[in-house]
């Protein structure tokens, strides 16, 4: 009778089942509390013959080790379940996930980049913070210089005693050529993509960070001819063969001669409308020869060596390329604004 019993609860416990941790406590207490079912069993069990104790020992432990580890192993599962329930976030966006698309400057910037490094230009990254001696003095920034004032450039630390020793984040990239002109011979030929900070009102027009790609190239005879030729090959790359360019003269520290860059308006085709404000010209870089202050702050002879370089915005070129008359929608990330270019590449 005690064999049969002991079967019977064998094959009770091997099918027990728990939807809560409530349910499994009771379980427990059914089956291995002091007063449960196997306590039970071992009460009898005094009263089995000798003889038979051996085979009753063996099967009552059997039992005991079976409802222990069914127990543990429906307290678990509980636990997990419990657990996934509570880390649920309701307010997820519900699955499938959309898939992302590469940003509209990451797009513009690369496409800069693979077209200049296919007339051999190499890819240098500068930091962001920066001091005062690259960004501004090797550049030929006067110490009185506007630029230097915090009404236009967003300083770490000054030093009113040296102004060479002010750290800042970066208002242009030029700095990362002055670095690389640090460390490196001529001939030089590099591209310096990065972020960039200024210190104004933020709206349709202007940021208070941006990025550029800005490009330099030092060698014996460089000559403005050379940089127009390398700028109308960029401009016909970038926005079509039938595309313009005229070059303004203007005024940058560390470069002269210098200009402006004009391309035909990619929206009238030169005709004139609003977006070009009927001139049939749109801006999109500066440029000019490198002034000898810059080499010679570098430790490359002017006499020997001559250089251009240019600047341009990846926003500016972007609402070009793109129509964008915005310049917050590029920092916003509306994803209803950014899956509008997962055609662009």
């Amino acid at each position: 009778m005690l064999l049969d019993k002991i079967d019977d609860l064998l094959k009770e416990v091997s099918q027990l089942s728990a939807k809560n941790a409530d349910d499994v406590e009771q379980l427990r207490i059914k089956y291995l509390s002091k007063k449960g079912e196997i306590n039970e069993l071992m009460d009898e069990f005094r009263n089995v013959a000798k003889d038979k104790k051996k085979e009753f020992g063996i099967k009552i432990n059997e039992l005991k080790k079976t409802a222990t580890g069914k127990i543990n192993q429906l307290r678990q599962a509980v636990e997990t379940t419990e657990t996934g329930n509570e880390s649920l976030d309701l307010t997820r966006t519900a699955y499938p996930i959309d898939l992302g698309t590469r940003h509209p400057l990451s797009i513009v910037k690369n496409e800069i980049i693979e077209i200049f490094q296919r007339m051999g230009f190499t890819l240098f990254h500068g930091p962001e913070i920066d001091d005062d001696q690259h960004v501004f003095t090797m550049l030929n920034f006067a110490a009185d210089h506007p630029a230097r004032d915090m009404q236009d450039t967003f300083f770490i630390s000054q030093n009113p005693n040296d102004v060479t020793k002010n750290v800042l984040l970066r208002s242009h990239t030029s700095g990362d050529e002055a670095h690389y002109m640090e460390k490196h011979e001529p001939p030089i030929r590099v591209l310096c993509p990065g972020r960039v900070y200024r210190n104004e009102a933020i709206s349709a027009r202007a940021h208070c960070f941006f990025h550029q790609v800005e490009g330099l190239y030092v060698d014996k005879g460089v000559s403005f001819t050379d940089l127009k030729q390398v700028l109308l090959t960029f401009a016909r790359e970038m926005f079509g063969p039938e595309t313009k360019i005229r070059l303004r003269p203007s005024f940058f520290p560390f470069t002269e001669p210098s200009a402006e860059m004009d391309i035909s308006c990619t929206i009238c085709g030169g005709k004139g409308c609003g977006f070009c404000k009927n001139t049939g010209w749109v801006e999109i870089l500066g440029c000019g020869m490198v002034d000898p202050h810059d080499l010679a702050a570098c430790n490359i002879d002017p006499e020997v060596y001559t250089g251009y370089a240019f600047g341009m915005g990846v926003e500016r070129i972007a609402n070009l390329k793109y129509g964008v008359n915005d310049l917050r929608l590029f920092s916003e990330n509306d994803t209803r604004f950014l899956e509008e270019f997962k055609s662009a590449y």
